[in-house]
């Protein structure tokens, strides 16, 4: 490990993306160089785009460009402030509102093969441009966007370089992990986009879901990049958040050992709730873009520092750099105790570890004894607070196949500072877990919950506060 080393001109950047997001508020496109155009997709589906070249003659070949992908509920014009930033060090940009919304038409498909269809009528019509390369063209996307770039790339379009940023990797792991809905997230998701615009074939996993059917298994599978990334050669830039609920950091890291290709990743307070997403970090990791491009699709300097990137927490302007993932140690500790919870009840547990600050990461786990002689508990969820903290630290969930015995529950993979001296509290059986889950309707229960062990994954040394 060795401390990150700043990117020549990261504080230029900062300045240029500033500006960039002031020109674009309230989509003022002709304004800020942007020139809007409908592309039609090869299904005659009209996409509501707009592209910015820069300004001058373009070298021999056309300019590099970026292909931009927006999140859910967003529009082309969110990523404007990104491609007008692009444009500042030399590169077209092109970006498009996603089928079934802003101004495209069709019904949206999260990411589905339809969707991939038009990343590639995109990469067709942009690179068809004079003025833009047809050998030097990427893709950024973020969370959504993000698991459009993953898909389109393993799916053979052409990118010289990606940056999928807080997305997922495998959406059965993201939305039903351990084959437990995440309902809460699926509703905030499903709420993005207006319901008569969603393709009718696609299914989302929801509360009556325990089982998790072979309908929603399908879409999963048709929208998760993870199974082809071993053979992934194009060079990756990964951004993730450390405390994203959504889509959490085992997302990237799984892809992180996969990728066959040049990779880097950098993870830090960004993404979905509760990421505080604080400002000024914005020009830290948008460098890390701006560079990644610049070296493979522009032939400029090598980005410097590791291959992996902890930004702190809370942002203080420091990034802890590593030459691979960050080693971790395992602590456990025993919570003994009987409690029979009803309905939606729940035992909690507090525990005060020694030493510290502890900061997690990687693949924790809890392990719960429980009976359930009635039969009527078919799943069971686990949740980690710091006391006199509103945010959890982690949590997860597993199905249950017998009435009794013990359970595993894996934990979601989240960095997070566990302060010296501070009690965890534990609570297992049916929290929502701060809504991830939403509150269990199903049939009146009488469980018993007995000793539970929880089992963290530390980073070997804390480097936030």
């Amino acid at each position: 490990m060795r401390a990150s080393v700043r990117l020549v001109g990261r504080v230029r950047v900062a300045l240029v993306i500033l500006a960039a997001a002031l020109v674009c508020a309230g989509s003022a496109s002709a304004a800020s160089g942007w020139t809007e155009v409908t592309i039609t997709a090869s299904d005659a589906t009209p996409l509501g785009c707009a592209y910015i070249v820069p300004s001058g003659s373009a070298p021999a070949g056309g300019r590099p460009g970026v292909i931009l992908f927006h999140g859910l509920g967003q529009s082309h014009t969110d990523m404007e402030p990104y491609g007008s930033a692009l444009a500042q060090f030399g590169f077209a940009a092109l970006a498009c509102d996603a089928r079934g919304a802003g101004a495209s038409g069709g019904k949206f498909g999260l990411d589905g093969p339809r969707d991939v269809q038009d990343a590639q009528d995109q990469f067709h019509w942009f690179t068809a441009r004079s003025d833009v390369s047809d050998t030097a063209v990427g893709a950024f996307g973020i969370s959504l966007g993000g698991g459009e770039v993953w898909n389109a790339a393993v799916a053979g379009v052409p990118f010289k370089a990606i940056v999928p940023a807080i997305a997922w990797t495998d959406l059965a792991e993201a939305l039903n992990p351990n084959g437990v809905p995440k309902v809460g997230e699926i509703n905030r998701l499903a709420d993005a986009v207006a319901s008569s615009r969603w393709d009718p074939s696609l299914r989302l996993p929801s509360l009556e879901d325990f089982d998790v059917s072979d309908a929603v298994k399908s879409v999963e599978a048709a929208r998760s990049s993870r199974p082809k990334l071993h053979s992934l050669t194009v060079p990756t830039l990964l951004l993730q958040g450390r405390h994203d609920f959504l889509f959490d950091i085992g997302q990237a890291v799984a892809a992180y050992k996969l990728l066959a290709g040049p990779k880097r990743l950098y993870v830090g307070d960004i993404g979905h709730a509760p990421a505080k997403n604080p400002s000024a970090e914005a020009p830290t990791y948008l460098s890390e873009a701006v560079g990644w491009f610049n070296q493979y699709l522009a032939g400029g300097p090598k980005l410097v520092s590791g291959d992996v990137e902890l930004a702190h927490d809370p942002w203080d302007g420091k990034i802890t750099s590593y030459e691979s993932l960050p080693g971790t140690r395992r602590k456990s500790v025993s919570l003994p105790g009987t409690k029979v919870i009803h309905g939606t009840g729940s035992a909690r547990r507090l525990v005060r570890l020694p030493g510290g600050p502890f900061e997690t990461f990687g693949d924790s786990s809890l392990t719960v004894r429980y009976s359930d002689h009635r039969r009527d508990l078919n799943q069971i969820r686990a949740m980690v607070s710091v006391k006199g903290s509103k945010t959890p630290v982690t949590f997860g969930a597993a199905r249950l196949t017998s009435h009794a015995g013990v359970a595993r529950i894996p934990l979601s993979d989240q960095a997070v500072v566990l302060p010296r001296g501070k009690r965890l509290v534990v609570m297992v059986g049916m929290t929502s877990a701060d809504g991830v889950y939403g509150t269990y309707f199903g049939a009146p229960f009488v469980a018993k919950i007995g000793r539970i062990t929880l089992n963290l994954s530390l980073l070997r040394r804390t480097v936030s506060k």
